[in-house]
Order: C-alpha cells, then structure tokens, then sequence
C-alpha cells in the first residue's frame, strides 16, 4: 500500500506595518521596520572598503545628501522632457499585467527603485480602469534574498491573489535571479507558490518577461534617491536590528519633505496616463501578437561579461550597467570610469554632467544594448 506523506506549513500571524514614507495615502503600504532612530550611514569611501572587505550592502547606509539647486534643476528638466514618454511606457507594462492576469492582482514593488514604478502602475489601472488595487512595496537584498515576512503578510491578506512583482529597469538580471531563488523557497519552506515574472518599466539588459520599453534611457526616479521614492532609505538587514517577525529595515527622512519629489514625480508622470493609454494599449497589443519580442536573451550580460574582459574588472559587480545604475554609481559609490555607447547620446546629459563633477573619467564603448555602464573603483586589488 503506497504511503500518504503530509506536509504541515506553519503560518504566523504577522502584525500591520507601522505607516511610513511621504506618498499619499493608498499609493502604497511599505512592508518594512522604521529604523529613523538607528545610525547606519557611513560616509562612500568607509563604505566601499567595508563592501569590498566582506562587509555587505544591506548593513549600513550611504550618507544622503539633499540633492542641490543645480540637480533639482535637472531633474525636472528631465521629467519635464520624459513624462509622456514615461506616462506611456507605464501604461504599457501595465497593459501587458492585465492581459496576463486580469485585474484581480497585487502589486509588489521592489523597494526603493521599484516603489515609484509601483506607484504609477497603481494610479494608471485606477484612472484607465476605475479598480483600485493594493500595492506594496518590500525589500530584495542581492546576496541575502527577498523579505520572507513580507511575502507571508501579502499572503495572509491576498491568498487568492496574483502578485506582481515590480521593479524599476533592469541591469544585469541579478534582481531578477535572487527573485526566481526566492519564489522556489517560498514554495519549498512554506508551501506558498508565486510567480516570479518580473514587470519593470525599461528593460535594457534584457531579462524581464513583462516591460514597458527596453530603451536604455533616464528614469528621473532614479536621480534623486530618498528624495523621488517617499523619503525612504535603501533597505537593511541586520541581525541586531531585524528580528525573525520583523520586516526588513529601513529610514524615514521626515526632516526632508521640503526637498521631497516624490509626488511630483508621480503626479507629473500620471498626467499624461488618459492621452496616452490608447498606444500603450495598441503597444501591449502588438508586443502579445509578437512573442518574440518579449524573449529573455539575457543580452546585457554578455555586454557585462565583454567590458569585464576588455578592461580586466576582477568582479563583475563592480560592473553597473545601465543609465539608473550608472547614475547611482556616480551619486553613491567610487567610481572609476563610465563607459557611454556615444557622447552625443541625448539620453546622457546627466551622466556626463555627473562625471565631470566628481572629475570621473568617461569612455566611448560602443555597441552595447546598454547607454552606459558605471563601473567601480576597485580600493583593494587590481581590477583596474
């Protein structure tokens, strides 16, 4: 007689999150542990060494700066000159998610990059479809995984729902490999299966199944840091901060709301989602009628793995690839050069302002699918 093995999955009770960050109420729940009056930001140097001497990113915090009059300035010069371009490539990735799974979902944006994306595609399914839908947004650590908690809390208030996970553009797939890992232990350990198809605004590097364009252009959410994604810090994970029912952790500048972008990053951007809805529907339309557009390739990083080649980089995750990344390198990292597929490329003109600023050194490296790529300097061995 064959032998019945039963599984018992334990499920914990978990308790709301306390509110945090500056978007309006009902544009998103964080799923994160208010750390406002933990210090944790080291100055970029400390921090680099830390990270390329065994420390890990996910224990400390950059040092945010309130981003200058000039920067500001360029910031909405470039959302002024991107809104409708962004408003329709949200509508877009939004219309690909209700093709594929209706309307009955739950959006989890990635915190932070993700949570202005997140934000968007909430508030276009709401103005273009009347239906209001839950977001939330919850951290994703790459080397330590997603926040286990969260996924277990959306779970216990949406079982029956689809989760959609939501980031802002994608560089070399490293977010999307740990979600894929994180998705099948979710399955193994708690008997909870979600999907781990990706849904991101711009997909460069190739290796998302659902976006809105795969044109390597700037994002503004990604130029302002805390300040564009509802004064929130990068997420942390510590064991001396973060118990076993905690969430993930993370800051709340509440000081910095007069220099606060966030909703006008949204409210600029949502603007435009009723004219534009009627392409990025016909969009969505044309790219579901031609599969292979949508094929994961995974094209970006064979560009990574020919730039770490050509310039002899020791590691790759010095290697960050993309107009986002690459401005975040020149915001919060060393950086030692920044390779751009053509100096007259109009999607650069913050990045070349950026590098002549901190006096970094830029390239010509053509034929990438990638604007440009930020790479590190290494402060301990030779991958110069």
């Amino acid at each position: 007689m064959p032998q019945v093995h039963v599984v018992y999955f334990s499920r914990k009770k978990l308790a709301d999150p306390a509110p945090m960050g500056s978007y309006e109420q009902g544009d998103v729940t964080f799923l994160l542990k208010d750390l406002s009056g933990v210090s944790l930001e080291q100055r970029t140097e400390e921090r680099e060494a830390a990270m390329q001497t065994g420390g890990h990113y996910s224990e400390s915090l950059p040092i945010e700066y309130q981003p200058t009059a000039e920067y500001i300035q360029l910031f909405q010069n470039t959302l002024s000159d991107s809104a409708q371009r962004l408003a329709k490539a949200v509508g877009t990735v939004s219309e690909r998610i209700i093709q594929k799974h209706g309307l009955d979902i739950v959006l989890a944006s990635l915190a932070r990059g993700g949570t202005p994306i997140g934000v968007l595609i909430k508030r276009y399914i709401k103005q273009v479809y009347g239906k209001e839908i839950p977001h939330y947004s919850l951290s994703i650590i790459r080397g330590k995984g997603i926040d286990e908690n969260a996924l277990l809390y959306i779970n216990q208030n949406h079982p029956d729902r689809h989760v959609q996970f939501v980031d802002g553009w994608t560089g070399k797939g490293a977010i999307t490999k740990v979600l894929i890992e994180a998705c099948s232990r979710m399955k193994h350990k708690h008997g909870i299966e979600f999907s781990d198809e990706l849904a991101v605004l711009a997909d460069p590097g190739y290796c998302a199944g659902l976006f809105g364009t795969r044109e390597d252009f700037l994002i503004p959410s990604a130029c302002l840091n805390a300040t564009v994604s509802g004064l929130i810090s990068r997420t942390v994970l510590r064991g001396d901060l973060i118990g076993a029912d905690d969430f993930h952790g993370a800051k709340y500048y509440k000081d910095w709301e007069k220099a606060d972008q966030s909703r006008v990053f949204v409210d600029t951007v949502s603007a435009f989602f009723e004219q534009s809805a009627s392409v990025s529907k016909a969009e969505a339309l044309q790219m579901e009628e031609s599969p292979e557009q949508n094929e994961i390739t995974w094209r970006g990083m064979q560009d990574i793995t020919r730039i770490q080649s050509d310039f002899g980089i020791s590691d790759i995750n010095f290697i960050k690839p993309g107009v986002g990344e690459t401005t975040r390198v020149l915001l919060r990292r060393v950086p030692w050069k920044i390779l751009v597929d053509r100096l007259d490329n109009p999607n650069l003109k913050h990045i070349l302002l950026l590098a002549k600023d901190r006096g970094v050194p830029v390239e010509e490296y053509p034929n990438m699918s990638y604007s440009c790529c930020g790479i590190i300097k290494a402060l301990k061995g030779d991958s110069e």
